[in-house]
């Protein structure tokens, strides 16, 4: 299915938050793929916090992309809990990836 990334956050661990245009928020694990080819030079930290949205997907500072039908058929989806009230009696959501 092909829906095109709108953000890219990288987090710890060789993680990307992603937000998708159809709305949907995911998580995309890039460990298993950090020993392949260009990839494996993803493990230094600063490159890989490079990722930026270009062309429906994500690429980093090497050129490395991916595919933005790969990215959201591999990457899990994002659950809500609620943890706290603010002063204002707003709820205030907590985000977990689902594994």
């Amino acid at each position: 299915m092909y829906v095109p990334v709108t953000k890219v956050k990288p987090l710890d661990g060789y993680k990307l938050q992603l937000k998708f245009k159809n709305g949907e928020e995911k998580i995309f694990y890039l460990t298993p793929y950090l020993n392949v080819g260009k990839f494996a030079e993803l493990k230094d930290v600063s490159l890989f916090n490079s990722a930026t949205v270009r062309f429906d997907s994500i690429e980093w500072a090497n050129h490395v992309d991916l595919d933005p039908e790969f990215l959201y058929e591999h990457s899990s989806a994002l659950k809500t809990r609620t943890t706290r009230t603010s002063e204002r009696g707003k709820k205030t959501p907590r985000v977990a990836a689902r594994r």
